[in-house]
């Protein structure tokens, strides 16, 4: 039999969070005096102390901190175990939110969602374009169901998804493409690179960028090809974007002595599948088949196939 409820140990959270009792009940519109009597119970349950008084204020005991971090951990697991409840209640989900980076193939995507529309037409879908660490950090605060992201999600769900290539570009009348030998390091380094800033609120990185000197970093990476295009500088783009560009002679691959071609994983990340609804797994069910049957991109460069 349990000692304490669940209510009781919201209370003493809330207490926490708001930092005070009269607080906390105008946060959970409760009066003081039963916010006090839950957490006073709480702590004659449990035989412990909880907060100790620090003039005017109140604040948690070392008792206290370790309990917080696992009523944190409970009333967390309580809230998804009603979400899974909700989702089992209503059958099939009214809305999909999805993050995906924006190095994804396109027109993958654009046959995933088609399918998933065509079994669920009354299904509404949120796309949010990231970059970077942006797609976890948007499944990390919920608000999104499931991420696409260059980065695995340690916190739930991760499994490899598809490896996007990328080429280093420039017009084919930048500098760059007149030199006699193959280009190095430092020779990108001489000239302007265009790069693609973290979506996530943390910006912990730039897509691609190689130290170079003169650096224009922008927030998309339809904004980078068309600079690259009009020859304002080179970047690393991903093959499956860029093909169109590269067919018409609008971009050509640099001739790198290090190699121009780069693979970066996608993973297929999400929180808890149980709180996944039918058009949910449906996508996923069919994001994993189109990823399977995504070409290699070499074939841009040969004429043979890859291997």
């Amino acid at each position: 039999m349990l000692k304490a409820t669940l209510e009781q140990w919201r209370m003493f959270k809330a207490v926490v969070d708001a930092g005070g009792f009269n607080q906390a009940a105008q946060q959970v519109h409760k009066s003081q005096s039963s916010i006090h009597h839950a957490v006073q119970k709480l702590e004659q349950a449990l035989g412990l102390s909880l907060f100790e008084n620090d003039g005017r204020k109140v604040k948690l005991t070392e008792t206290g901190e370790l309990m917080l971090r696992r009523a944190s951990f409970l009333l967390d697991e309580a809230q998804k175990i009603e979400a899974v409840a909700s989702t089992l209640n209503t059958g099939v989900e009214t809305q999909l939110r999805l993050a995906v980076d924006i190095i994804f193939p396109p027109e993958l995507l654009y046959r995933v969602l088609s399918k998933v529309s065509q079994d669920f037409p009354l299904l509404r879908i949120e796309i949010m374009e990231t970059v970077l660490n942006g797609a976890n950090a948007m499944l990390k605060s919920d608000e999104v169901d499931i991420a696409i992201s260059p980065f695995a999600y340690p916190n739930g769900f991760s499994e490899d998804l598809c490896a996007i290539e990328f080429v280093a570009v420039a017009h084919p009348e930048h500098p760059l493409h007149t030199q006699q030998r193959p280009i190095s390091r430092e020779d990108l380094k001489s000239h302007r690179q265009i790069v693609v800033r973290d979506s996530s609120s943390e910006r912990k990185g730039e897509a691609g960028w190689l130290g170079a000197e003169q650096r224009w970093t922008v927030s998309h990476v339809r904004t980078s090809i068309d600079m690259i295009c009009q020859g304002l500088g080179f970047a690393w783009l991903p093959v499956a974007i860029i093909q169109k560009q590269l067919q018409n002679n609008q971009l050509k691959p640099l001739e790198l002595d290090h190699g121009g071609l780069r693979k970066a994983m996608l993973y297929l990340n999400f929180d808890d599948g149980d709180k996944l609804g039918p058009a949910a797994r449906t996508f996923i069910g069919e994001l994993r088949y189109q990823s399977m049957q995504m070409p290699c991109a070499s074939h841009v460069f040969e004429n043979n196939d890859c291997t």
